[in-house]
């Protein structure tokens, strides 16, 4: 009878691995259905529900590559980018030599501005993290002071550029002689050959350096420099100009916020002479909302002052802020708003000063690892304090501003910019009425 009912269980016993194989198989299929499941729904733009579906099953299955990459990417396309970084690292950690988890660890590094992290990837992963270095164009864009350096220290860095292009109008001068007077009934008025709008190929240098010092974790001392000299062609060369601008100040950053307040100086030269010079200050407030987020305020206040003309002298006061977002294929838009007035320091002079509003648009749309396509709008409208003394009437201007090129970076540390720049000042005063073209090349080298 025992024997009987040993030779009974034998059979079972050799069943036993095969029913947990047949359940082992079973759980992996369901899992595979999870990542499935998930990678179904990043597709279809549910990036949120896909991360929900993950983050409950995250406590049990972390540690396996296939469900943490499919957790990194559900992660990154909900904006969940701290939550990817965790389970990118994961997968590198497992799987040193992948490459496309290494990539998208860098993207997900950039994303919370980790640039520290960023640099303990291999070069490639770096290279491939995000195409154009585009998380670098905000501050292009922006015109805000460099981000604090990779590794946290102090930095110096600086570029120089030369461009060759065509200017269809030098001087900003109308395009016709006979300009229809402001004043009704009155005849037109006749205006010298020399004061018409002039055409010119040009070329153009710009040298600029700009530093940090860092000071401790939060505090840190800032400065920057740039010259530019350019010369035209074609009989336009009482319009050559000089123009250097510098400034210096100090940093306060803290989590995302970072705090700016700096001198700021400028000289211009037209033929030689020295036509404005500028003095003032800037207080910048620029908030980083992770890699690829920014908000920018500022206010300007300075002295613009005219040696050959000292009523012209006005002081200058703008505020305003903008907006940057870096796209996860590299593309960027911006958008910003500004006002502010110019009060001219002679009392009588009120045609002189000016209040405006501002606004500006723009984007970088990305082509490739290393090509990109950019536009800009500007428009700025300008309404004088009293009627011109000369004309009897308010002058009022309305400019816009538009530019179109692409950007090209053969090289590392070089920049090739073909661009095309429009201008309109549509003013009341025909007389500073224009309209201005400049096609031009630049080459930058960075160093």
């Amino acid at each position: 009878m025992g024997i009987a009912r040993l030779s009974c269980r034998r059979p079972l016993l050799r069943l036993g691995p095969v029913v947990l194989g047949l359940v082992l198989a079973a759980g992996a299929a369901h899992a595979d259905a999870l990542i499935d499941r998930a990678a179904a729904l990043v597709q279809g733009g549910s990036a949120r529900e896909a991360f929900d579906l993950l983050d409950a099953q995250e406590a049990v299955r972390a540690g396996d590559p296939a469900f943490d990459a499919a957790m990194g990417s559900a992660a990154h396309a909900a904006g969940q980018y701290s939550r990817a970084v965790l389970a990118w690292e994961r997968v590198v950690a497992a799987q040193p030599d992948n490459m496309a988890a290494q990539v998208a660890l860098a993207r997900a590094l950039y994303a919370v501005g980790d640039q520290r992290g960023v640099l303990a990837l291999s070069e490639r992963a770096r290279a491939l993290g995000i195409p154009v270095d585009a998380a670098l164009s905000i501050d292009q864009f922006l015109v805000s002071y460099d981000r604090a350096a990779s590794d946290g220290g102090s930095s110096l860095k600086g570029y120089a550029e030369l461009a060759l292009g065509h200017d269809s109008n030098v001087n900003a001068g109308p395009a016709s002689m006979l300009l229809p007077s402001p004043v009704p009934g009155t005849p037109a008025w006749t205006l010298a050959p020399s004061a018409l709008a002039r055409s010119s190929d040009f070329l153009a240098a710009l040298v600029a350096v700009r530093g940090r010092y860092v000071m401790d974790a939060r505090w840190s001392l800032v400065g920057a420099a740039a010259g530019t000299p350019r010369r035209n062609e074609g009989g336009a060369g009482a319009f050559d100009s000089d123009q250097f601008d510098a400034s210096a100040g100090v940093a306060w950053r803290s989590e995302r916020h970072e705090l700016i307040l700096q001198g700021q100086g400028s000289y211009y030269a037209l033929d030689g002479t020295r036509l404005r010079s500028i003095g003032g200050v800037l207080g910048e407030w620029v908030y980083r909302l992770d890699g690829f987020r920014q908000w920018g305020s500022f206010v300007q206040s300075a002295r613009l002052h005219y040696p050959t003309q000292p009523l012209r002298d006005v002081q200058r006061t703008v505020a305003g802020t903008s907006y940057a977002h870096v796209f996860r294929d590299g593309s960027l838009a911006y958008a910003g708003v500004h006002g502010g007035r110019e009060e001219p320091d002679a009392a009588g002079v009120d045609y002189l000063g000016h209040r405006l509003v501002g606004a500006r648009l723009g984007g970088q749309l990305a082509l490739a690892r290393n090509w990109a396509l950019f536009a800009n709008l500007d428009w700025e409208r300008r309404r004088y304090g009293a009627p011109d003394p000369f004309f009897a009437v308010v002058r009022r201007d309305r400019q816009v501003n538009a530019s179109l090129g692409v950007s090209w970076i053969p090289a590392t540390a070089w920049r090739v910019t073909p661009q095309w720049t429009g201008t309109h000042n549509d003013s009341t005063l025909p007389v500073t009425e224009y309209r201005r073209r400049i096609w031009s090349v630049t080459v930058r080298r960075e160093f």
